[in-house]
C-alpha cells in the first residue's frame, strides 16, 4: 500500500476490495476515488476467494456522480436482487436472515415499501417532532450529568435507536441488545466485532476456513437473535395490534398474502439497522466536522434556523454514512459510454459520487452554505432512495440544536473508526465541553 505522501498514491495502490485500503485515512481514500474518477473507463475489483462462499466474479466500480445517478434511476437494468448490500453473494442459509426489502425489485419491493412508508409520511413525522426533541433533551441532560466522554455511545447512537425502537414497539430494556447486535451486522469486517476476518501476514491476503466460519457464525447468530426478537414482538402484535410499525407489518395484507415470519424478521432487521446507522454516523461526523471547521461552526451558530438545513445536507454529503450499494446487471447496457453485460455486477460508490468535481465545486471542502447540493448520501434517485431520509434529517437537526444550544463549546477528539467498506462509521468519538450547567 502507498504511504501518506500524496504523490505516492497511484492507481496501482487502489484495491477497493482490500480491507487495508479501508484502514487508510479518509483524505487518502478521497484522493484514491479522485484518481478513479479521472480514468476514462470503469475498473473491475475482484473479491478474494472466500471459503464457504460462491466464487465472486468481481464488480465494476461506478465512482462518478452521473453513473451512480443513472444506475439508480434504472432498476430494471440495475437490479437489487439477489443482494444490494453485500459485495458478494451470501450462502443461501444466510439469505433468510438478511435479504429484505432493500434486496428486492418491484413489484414486490413497491408493495412492501408502501406499508412501511406509512410510518414515514410528513404528517406522521410531524407527530414525532416533539418526541424527538424530548429525547434529545434527555440525552443531553445525561451527557451533562456524566461529563465529557464518548459521543457515539452517549449521544449519536441513543437518539436514532430510541426513535426507531419506539416506532417498532421494541421495549426500552431491549435497546442495548439491539445496538450490540446491529453493531455486529454492520461491522462484519471489523476485528472488534467479529475477529480479524483476513490474514495479511507476509503481505498476501489469506481468508482461512476457520476465520470465515467464525465470522459467518458470529454475524448469523446476531441476525438470528434479531429475528427472534422480531418473532416475539410479531406474535404479540398479531394478537393485539397497538398501532406501531410492527403491528402494521405483521397484519398487512399484500395482494391477499401476509408477510411470513421470515420476511417480517428480515424487514425488522433492516429497519433497526437502517433506522439508526445513517443518523448515528452523520451525528458523529457532524460534531467532528464542526470541530475541525470552526468557521462553519460559527456560521451555523450565528443563525441556526437559517443554516441548519444546509448543514445537515453537507454533513451527510461529506461523511456519506453508507459508502456503497451493489446492483446486478440484468441485460446488456450502455452506461454513459461504458458497456456492461448481462450478469455483470456494479458497485455504486456514493462516497466517490459525493466528491465528484464535475458536480461539486471544491468537493473536499466542508461548506454548510453549499447550494445546490445534489448529494447521494441517502442513495440515488429511484425506488431505493432512503425511506427514512426525512426522519434522519429531523433527528440530526434536533440533536444539533439541543447540543449546541446547551453546550456551545462541545468539541470532538480523534475518532476510533469502524473498519468497513460499507459504513463510514465511528465506533467511539471522545467529546469535551466546559459548560456543565443544565439549561
Amino acid at each position: 500500500m502507498a504511504t501518506d505522501n500524496r504523490s505516492a498514491l497511484t492507481l496501482g495502490d487502489i484495491d477497493l476490495s482490500d480491507l487495508r485500503f479501508w484502514e487508510r485515512p479518509e483524505q487518502e481514500r478521497a484522493r484514491a476515488f479522485a484518481l478513479l474518477r479521472a480514468e476514462p473507463g470503469l475498473r473491475l475489483f475482484a473479491m478474494p476467494k472466500v471459503p464457504f462462499l460462491r466464487r465472486d466474479p468481481g464488480a465494476w466500480a461506478l465512482v462518478r456522480h452521473a453513473d451512480v445517478v443513472e444506475a439508480s434511476r434504472h432498476p430494471e437494468v440495475f437490479s437489487s436482487e439477489p443482494s444490494a448490500t453485500s459485495p458478494t453473494d451470501l450462502p443461501g442459509w444466510m439469505d433468510g436472515y438478511f435479504n429484505s426489502m432493500i434486496d428486492m425489485d418491484d413489484p414486490r419491493h413497491a408493495k412492501i415499501r408502501r406499508i412501511v412508508s406509512r410510518a414515514f409520511t410528513p404528517k406522521t413525522l410531524a407527530k414525532t417532532e416533539d418526541d424527538v426533541a424530548r429525547r434529545a433533551r434527555r440525552i443531553v441532560d445525561d451527557l451533562i450529568a456524566g461529563g465529557p466522554g464518548d459521543f457515539v455511545s452517549r449521544v449519536a447512537t441513543r437518539l436514532p435507536v430510541e426513535v426507531i425502537c419506539d416506532m417498532l414497539g421494541i421495549p426500552p430494556h431491549e435497546h442495548e441488545r439491539v445496538v450490540r447486535l446491529t453493531n455486529i451486522v454492520v461491522g462484519y469486517t471489523d476485528p472488534e466485532y467479529v475477529g480479524r476476518p483476513v490474514d495479511y501476514t507476509g503481505g498476501a491476503a489469506r481468508v482461512g476456513r476457520l476465520r470465515t466460519a467464525r465470522l459467518l457464525a458470529t454475524v448469523s447468530l446476531a441476525g438470528w437473535r434479531l429475528h427472534r426478537l422480531a418473532a416475539e414482538l410479531g406474535r404479540k402484535r398479531r394478537a393485539a395490534p397497538t398501532g406501531d410499525l410492527t403491528s402494521a407489518l405483521v397484519n398487512a395484507n399484500i395482494d391477499g398474502e401476509r408477510l411470513s415470519p421470515r420476511e417480517f424478521g428480515a424487514f425488522f432487521l433492516l429497519l433497526v439497522v437502517a433506522g439508526n446507522e445513517t443518523t448515528r454516523t452523520a451525528l458523529a461526523h457532524g460534531l467532528k466536522l464542526l470541530t475541525d471547521h470552526p468557521d462553519q461552526r460559527r456560521l451555523l451558530l450565528s443563525d441556526f434556523d437559517a443554516h441548519i438545513g444546509g448543514a445537515v445536507e453537507e454533513i451527510v454529503r461529506h461523511s456519506t454514512p453508507v459508502i456503497f450499494m451493489r446492483r446486478n446487471v440484468t441485460r446488456d447496457h450502455d452506461l454513459n459510454g461504458h458497456r456492461l453485460r448481462a450478469g455483470d455486477r456494479v458497485t455504486l460508490w456514493y462516497a466517490s459520487a459525493n466528491r465528484d468535481e464535475s458536480v461539486f465545486a471544491d468537493p473536499d471542502a466542508f461548506d454548510i452554505t453549499r447550494s445546490p447540493n445534489p448529494h447521494v448520501g441517502f442513495g440515488g434517485p429511484g425506488p431505493h432512495f432512503c425511506l427514512g431520509a426525512n426522519l434522519a434529517r429531523r433527528e440530526i437537526a434536533v440533536m444539533l440544536r439541543e447540543l449546541f444550544g446547551r453546550l456551545p463549546d462541545v468539541r470532538a477528539g480523534e475518532p476510533d473508526r469502524l473498519l468497513s467498506s460499507f459504513i463510514n462509521g465511528y465506533k467511539r468519538l471522545p467529546c469535551t465541553f466546559s459548560d456543565t450547567r443544565a439549561s
